[in-house]
């Protein structure tokens, strides 16, 4: 079921898999075993449902019998917007255990349905090729590459393989809860399409991969301290896809909005939690703060000649060494 190329990928690596104890996941972690790919687990106990506390005691239980190291962090009760702190914490999680631990690969269990439902609701909300085409089976993150193995698959390919081979999972109950979004696009529009038009899908999500890679140009994104920045192609769609992708890694998604924001604006505040700044031919990001620091005349001047933007000039103020690889950044322009 699992790609060779992506085995290959895999294969003596430091691997680790998101896991949730659903059918999804469970399946990937089989599938693993089974080829002799080594990894570790880890997994969020949101606290919502009672069924959680069984989902962790299986994934401790898997660890144990297959000799995996499973990590679990339980994580303090949302109010709202669940989808997206949700999110937020799940990949702070996993973003701070692949640098603690120098995990080279993070593996989750996205499928085609996953992929699919994604296309429909950008769709639906406005978007290009880029955004459709979504998840992809490899992606380059800061630090990690994420790998979606299960991605060409059909789910209800997982339901067999657990059956025929006797296998425990579990079934979220909220995953019927069709107020949630994603929910409601399953059940309506994404199950219904795949039933009748597999193939097809699948067809379409190659070709849509093949118009991406003429579209977008793969850019490099590289850190000091808490800065990422890349060089800008000059072209809008490529820089926008790196600032979303480096976004995601830091649990945010940019809006439909934001994402057309960026395209006029040369500084740019999303959510009140990230600061996007072109200078010169360089973009970076950071994380915002609303500083009432009064900075010194030649500390302003050195930006102003730099063409740093001012909302960027706090954080570099308060970052020495931060301000002096910009400078030299910038300087070699």
């Amino acid at each position: 079921m699992l790609k060779p190329a992506t085995l290959e990928k895999l294969q003596n690596k430091k691997n680790l898999l998101a896991f949730s104890a659903g059918v999804d996941s469970t399946t990937l972690l089989f599938l693993l075993l089974e080829n002799d790919i080594k990894f570790d687990i880890a997994i969020v106990d949101y606290g919502l449902r009672e069924q959680s506390k069984e989902e962790v005691t299986y994934a401790k239980e898997l660890a144990q019998t297959y000799d995996l190291t499973c990590h679990t962090y339980q994580a303090k009760k949302i109010q709202k917007n669940f989808e997206a702190h949700a999110r937020e914490i799940r990949y702070n999680f996993f973003n701070a255990l692949i640098q603690k631990h120098h995990y080279q690969n993070l593996l989750t269990a996205h499928h085609l349905g996953d992929r699919f439902e994604w296309m429909l609701m950008q769709f639906c909300k406005g978007a290009g090729c880029a955004e459709m085409a979504g998840m992809r089976e490899h992606e380059e993150r800061t630090g990690y590459t994420l790998v979606r193995p299960l991605l060409h698959l059909d789910k209800q390919e997982f339901f067999v393989y657990l059956d025929t081979h006797k296998r425990k999972y579990f079934l979220d109950a909220s995953n019927q809860d069709k107020t949630i979004k994603r929910n409601y696009f399953r059940h309506n529009f994404t199950n219904p399409l795949m039933q009748e038009h597999l193939e097809g899908i699948k067809k379409s999500f190659a070709y849509l991969e093949a118009d991406f890679d003429s579209l977008i140009k793969t850019l490099k994104i590289e850190k000091i301290g808490t800065l990422a920045y890349f060089s800008s192609c000059e072209d809008k769609r490529s820089d926008i896809y790196a600032i979303d992708k480096y976004l995601k890694t830091q649990g945010y998604m940019a809006s439909a909005n934001e994402r057309s924001l960026l395209k006029k604006k040369e500084t740019l505040v999303l959510g009140r939690k990230f600061l996007v700044s072109r200078c010169q031919k360089f973009i970076f990001i950071t994380a915002f703060q609303c500083s009432q620091i009064v900075l010194p005349k030649e500390f302003k001047e050195s930006c102003r000649k730099l063409k740093i933007e001012p909302k960027l000039r706090p954080f570099l103020y308060e970052n020495a060494a931060v301000f002096d690889r910009v400078k030299e950044l910038l300087f070699t322009l």
